[in-house]
C-alpha cells in the first residue's frame, strides 16, 4: 500500500497526516493508549538475549549511524536522488525537528522514564528515510524496485519495533513516529515531483 500510495504522495501525505494526528490526540488526552500496555508486552515477550542484540543493530538504522552512510546510498544508487540533491538531506533534517517540537507539544512520558516519548524519533527518521528510498525506488526495473521496496517497508517496521523491544517507547510512540515520517517522505516526494515535471518542462 505505501509503494503504490508514494507515486500519488499527496493521498499518503493525507492518510499519515491523518493517523498521525489521531495518534498525537490521543497521546495528549489519554496518556498511554489501551492497546499500548498489550502490544508493548507481547513485544517484550521476544526479548531474548539474541534478538536485543540484532534489534540493537536495527536500532541504527534510525540514528545518525545508519541515515548517514543511507543518504549517501541514495546519491549512489538513484540519479533522481542527484539530481534534486537538497530534497533528502532537508528531509533527514526536517525529521528530528517535527519530532521534537511534537514530543514538548504532547509531552507524554516514555515507559518508566520521565523523559518524552511521543513520537520515536527513531521510528520517525527510519519512516523518513525509508519512505524517500521507496518514492526513488521507482526509477527502477521492476524486479529491482519490488525487492528495494519490500526491503525498505520491513526496515520501517523493525525500527519501530526495535524501539519497544529495546524498552524505549510505547508502541504507539513507534506508530506515531512512523505516521509521522511518511507525512514527512510524502511532502518531500511531492516537492521531487513538482520538481522533476518543472524540469521536463524545461527541457521541452
Amino acid at each position: 500500500m505505501i509503494p503504490s500510495a508514494l507515486a500519488r504522495p499527496r493521498g499518503l501525505l493525507l492518510l499519515a497526516s491523518s493517523c498521525f494526528l489521531a495518534l498525537a490526540l490521543g497521546a495528549l488526552l489519554v496518556g498511554v493508549l489501551p492497546a499500548d500496555a498489550a502490544v508493548r508486552e507481547a513485544l517484550l515477550s521476544l526479548a531474548s538475549p539474541p534478538m536485543v542484540a540484532v534489534m540493537r543493530v536495527v536500532n541504527a538504522m534510525g540514528d545518525w549511524r545508519g541515515l548517514l552512510p543511507g543518504l549517501l546510498l541514495l546519491y549512489v544508487v538513484f540519479p533522481r536522488a542527484r539530481q534534486q540533491w537538497w530534497i533528502w538531506p532537508a528531509l533527514l533534517i526536517a525529521a528530528p525537528v517535527a519530532e521534537t517540537a511534537v514530543k514538548h507539544l504532547v509531552g507524554r512520558s516514555r515507559p518508566f522514564e520521565a523523559a518524552m516519548g511521543f513520537p520515536s524519533g527513531h521510528a520517525t527518521a527510519a519512516a523518513a528515510f525509508f519512505g524517500a528510498v521507496i518514492f526513488l525506488a521507482g526509477s527502477l526495473p521492476p524486479v529491482a524496485r519490488a525487492w528495494v521496496r519490500v526491503a525498505a517497508a520491513a526496515g520501517i517496521v523493525l525500527v519501530g519495533m526495535a524501539r519497544v523491544i529495546l524498552r524505549a517507547h510505547w508502541p504507539s510512540d513507534s506508530v506515531g513516529g512512523i505516521a509521522l515520517g511518511l507525512a514527512l517522505a510524502a511532502t518531500a516526494a511531492a516537492i521531487a515531483s513538482q520538481a522533476g515535471r518543472r524540469h521536463a518542462h524545461d527541457e521541452t
